[in-house]
């Protein structure tokens, strides 16, 4: 935990925001505490995680709720499914294989992945709902992959796609078919999935040998893994789905197996502490512990810029609610998209300056960067759908309270 060697602080028996009082002062420390506490409590919302942190050091770390129905507290390590926290690592690393040569961002990822060759685009449906599909025009390349331009879209925020795939179910084995010609449009979708793909196909490694070789190792990163053991299972923190009547209902509680298969833009296993890490290596320009260089300066600051042009992000329409509701997050605000990170092009009132970079996952795990105040911060809770009124009530309490506690 930043400074603080994680097995010995907790095998001390002492909680987590009591032993950082050095680390964030008091009044501080107690108001995350208590916004935390009293969050999900009102919210009732079963665990919540969240941390504070600068380039060099873990600010705030606290843990309210419980675990699962069993009333097991929920504890700093606990660990939780980040499900498309996974989309930035899976950046980092197809971007450590741009710095070494072995790929372009412009060229076609058919060079690597021979599945896009002939990739098609949906025009429309016929009347009885068949699909009307051409060949693409534009070959999809890495950077419409990563910045989520590639046509490849997800049915939960898709019309098209949904409709799509109501009659056609996708396979793992076949990209597309796009939405749209590459470059018009920026829609969130499967564009990670197959970088995931694209980083196994030239390292010739999984994505988890790969992400454990030249990230999660050099990181520090020791309870990120697409794989959970049984030794870290007890940490593991239960997943909750909200009923027709509004209440949340426990998933079944069992070891999940090991998948068969790495997914780029979703699957690992993480915690608050070790995304922490992730992030601030982005803070230190691609540094790592101990100066271990895991992206160079200038490919983290492309990952800052706005790589869409006049295109906006952000904003989608769900047509799954059992698995999302509507998202914006910030209404009223334009959202750009780098490489890796949703970029906020104003600053939030009470919250994150403008330029900060952010993302999350589909159980409600959410995370930004701010790079101009040198801070980063995490909150994860588990439990569906997606950008809940209650989730992302109680991330815009944290967020207002990090920076009050931080910089007031």
């Amino acid at each position: 935990m930043g400074n603080i060697d994680r097995r010995s602080f907790l095998a001390a028996g002492i909680t987590a925001a009591s032993s950082l009082n050095h680390l964030l002062a008091a009044p501080g420390r107690i108001a995350v505490d208590e916004v935390l506490r009293s969050g999900i409590a009102q919210r009732k919302i079963p665990a919540v995680v969240g941390m504070i942190a600068s380039g060099s050091r873990t600010l705030y770390a606290g843990a309210f709720g419980r675990r699962d129905s069993s009333g097991v507290p929920v504890q700093v390590d606990s660990i939780f499914q980040i499900m498309s926290m996974t989309k930035a690592v899976t950046t980092v690393a197809a971007l450590q294989l741009v710095e070494q040569e072995k790929v372009d961002l412009d060229e076609p990822v058919a060079r690597h992945l021979p599945q896009f060759e002939k990739i098609q685009v949906l025009e429309g449906f016929d009347s009885d709902g068949t699909p009307s599909l051409r060949a693409a025009i534009t070959a999809p390349t890495l950077r419409h992959l990563l910045t989520h331009t590639s046509g490849l879209c997800y049915d939960v925020w898709d019309e098209a796609m949904f409709r799509y795939t109501s009659k056609n179910p996708e396979s793992p084995a076949v990209p597309g078919p796009l939405m749209f010609e590459p470059g018009k449009r920026w829609q969130y979708g499967r564009g990670l999935d197959w970088t995931g793909r694209l980083v196994e196909a030239i390292s010739g490694m999984t994505l988890e040998e790969y992400f454990q070789q030249k990230l999660f190792r050099p990181l520090g990163m020791e309870d990120t893994s697409y794989i959970m053991p049984a030794s870290k299972f007890e940490r593991l923190v239960s997943n909750h789905q909200r009923g027709q009547n509004g209440d949340l209902q426990q998933a079944d509680r069992k070891p999940p197996l090991p998948p068969k298969s790495f997914n780029g833009g979703g699957g690992l296993y993480s915690t608050a502490s070790d995304y922490i890490r992730f992030m601030q290596m982005i803070l230190n320009h691609g540094t790592g512990p101990n100066n271990t260089r895991i992206l160079k300066a200038n490919t983290v600051d492309s990952m800052e810029v706005n790589q869409i042009g006049a295109l906006t992000a952000g904003k989608m329409k769900t047509f799954r609610p059992n698995l999302s509701s509507d998202v914006d997050i910030q209404p009223g605000h334009t959202e750009k998209w780098g490489l890796g990170f949703l970029i906020n092009t104003t600053r939030y009132l009470g919250g994150r300056s403008a330029g900060s970079l952010a993302w999350a996952g589909l159980y409600n795990t959410f995370y930004w960067i701010d790079p101009k105040r040198d801070l980063c911060a995490v909150i994860m809770m588990q439990f569906l759908p997606f950008v809940d009124r209650e989730a992302v009530g109680l991330l815009n309490d944290f967020e207002r309270v990090v920076y009050s506690a931080t910089l007031g």
